[in-house]
């Protein structure tokens, strides 16, 4: 039997700058089981306001992941669309909204005690 794949472990994070085990540095991270990529807001259409959108949140989910760790940024600025968070309570999806270093201490002990978690990190405002 195989194990499941484990979501990557994120080693540092300051203001616009994040360093997750397995990838190049970068400034914001879409993480999940199994590995990430630095996170383009652009592909979805994500901005401050509304906020992250619903297709990232399906992304994380397509990769495995069982419950979900949403950054706001440093200062809170990132906003969260009401969408995003409908489609995750309406999948049963536990979700963790929280200020970006907060984000990173709750998915690394998540990730450390290998559960399929995902996450999306803003390294900045």
């Amino acid at each position: 039997m195989t194990e499941p794949a484990r979501s990557p472990r994120i080693l540092s994070v300051s203001w616009g700058s994040m360093t997750v085990d397995g990838l190049p540095p970068g400034k914001d991270f879409m993480l999940f089981p199994g590995g990430g990529r630095e996170w383009d807001w652009s592909t979805t259409g994500t901005r401050h306001d509304p906020g992250i959108q619903p297709a990232d949140v399906e992304e994380l989910l397509a990769h495995g992941a069982t419950t979900v760790v949403l950054s706001r940024g440093m200062d809170l600025r990132l906003k969260v669309d009401p969408r995003t968070l409908k489609l995750l309570e309406a999948r049963a999806v536990p979700m963790h909204v929280v200020e970006t270093k907060e984000a990173v201490r709750l998915y690394n002990a998540l990730a450390d005690a290998a559960h399929p978690v995902g996450g999306l990190f803003h390294s900045t405002c």
